[in-house]
């Protein structure tokens, strides 16, 4: 990794400002009023797609920026939309990454030809199927079935939290199933984990009632049910019983993905902090002139500099990977992880400052604080707990860690 940098380029810095301006023109004014309703903005997901948001790492043929694009404007992108709205980013985060990630590296040519286009475009939505009732962070004890019967596979089973799973625009779900059992180097048994394309439409297949949850109250999240839903065996994403290594791939880019969405957090309460502290009179003088509440507010603007130094780095790796000069896969995988635990964990921080900077009114829902406040949680656990990524990243470093 000699010799790499990570300053963004003035073409990055370009397309910051057409996101920024897009963010704070079509979403900013309307983000709390979608909190309150829990209201999934369909229309808005669209034009990210006409703005060429989902296409960012997709070849042209389906309709991406080809060599225009890279995985470091996808987390430009994620940071400034994460920055008004944390619902939208997330689900930004979740079409590129978990949606059209899978099919796009795994996939063949048939299945990038019908799914990736409307996905691409913004017209459709693709989830990701992992997490299930009793298999979180062990991902490997999955209980969802598929078994190949007349060229069909038959799939039971259940999964949770899935984002982008049950709204009009969900065309599809990638899920990872039992498939049978295959031996290990030392003759053990062990589940075979396959993946497969699940069309949200297919007969069996349910979005149940959405979460109510603490945050990202805009997003779209279902538990989903799988009762014999048949899908033709050509949906087996990649190899058969390579499911599981496909998922953590997944989950790599993911993790880079969602620190960028942390960053947006941080970044959003350091802005109003330091325009309230500069506004907000006690004892006759800005609060800001308080050491108590300016040192504070000095420390965002550490972990929000840091932060995006450690996002931009794994980016660049990823995007050097790309192209063959970059370093390995365990390489890119600690640095994955290094970048979810540092930048989540101080979004967690980041928005209990600027609660108590805002004082009595951080705790009212018409100062969006609140709303970074109740958003930031689910970061320390969405794709790997930070629990997860200290374990990565001591088994990085040798240490024999279970």
């Amino acid at each position: 990794m000699s010799g790499m940098t990570f300053q963004l380029s003035r073409e990055h810095e370009e397309f910051r400002r057409v996101v920024r301006e897009f963010a704070e023109g079509e979403i900013a004014p309307h983000a709390a009023q979608w909190d309150r309703d829990h209201h999934f903005p369909t229309d808005v997901v669209q034009q990210m797609g006409k703005l060429g948001l989902m296409g960012l790492t997709a070849p042209e043929e389906y309709g991406g920026a080809g060599e225009d694009g890279d995985f470091t404007s996808v987390c430009v992108a994620i940071e400034e939309i994460g920055r008004v709205d944390q619902s939208m980013g997330i689900t930004l985060e979740a079409a590129v990454g978990l949606g059209i990630n899978p099919i796009l590296t795994f996939g063949d040519a048939e299945q990038k030809d019908r799914w990736l286009p409307d996905l691409v475009s913004g017209q459709a939505l693709a989830a990701f199927g992992l997490t299930e009732p009793g298999a979180g962070s062990d991902a490997g004890a999955t209980r969802t079935k598929a078994e190949l019967v007349d060229g069909a596979w038959v799939i039971n089973g259940a999964k949770q939290f899935i984002t982008n799973s049950g709204s009009e625009l969900t065309s599809c779900v990638t899920v990872t199933a039992r498939t049978g059992v295959s031996t290990g180097s030392t003759g053990e048994e062990r589940p075979e984990i396959s993946a497969l394309i699940v069309p949200a439409d297919a007969p069996g297949y349910t979005a149940e009632p959405a979460y109510d949850k603490l945050g990202w109250h805009a997003s779209d999240t279902h538990p989903i049910t799988l009762q014999d839903v048949h899908v033709p065996e050509g949906n087996l994403l990649g190899a058969r019983g390579r499911g599981y290594a496909q998922f953590l791939a997944t989950l790599d880019d993911g993790r880079i993905a969602i620190a960028a969405l942390a960053v947006g957090c941080i970044q959003a309460c350091l802005d109003a902090c330091v325009q309230y502290a500069g506004e907000r009179q006690t004892f006759g003088v800005p609060i800001g002139r308080k050491q108590g509440v300016a040192f504070q507010i000095a420390d965002l603007e550490v972990m929000l500099q840091a932060s995006r130094l450690l996002v931009y780095k794994a980016a660049a790796m990823k995007d050097a990977m790309r192209d063959g000069t970059g370093p390995g896969a365990g390489e890119l995988k600690q640095a994955a992880s290094v970048a979810k635990l540092y930048s989540t964990e101080s979004a967690v921080t980041a928005t209990r400052i600027a609660t108590q900077v805002f004082g009595g009114y951080g705790f009212m829902e018409e100062y969006p604080v609140t709303r970074l406040y109740r958003d930031a949680k689910v970061l320390e656990i969405g794709e790997g707990t930070s629990e997860v990524q200290r374990m990565l990243i001591a088994r990085g470093l040798g240490l024999p860690v279970e």
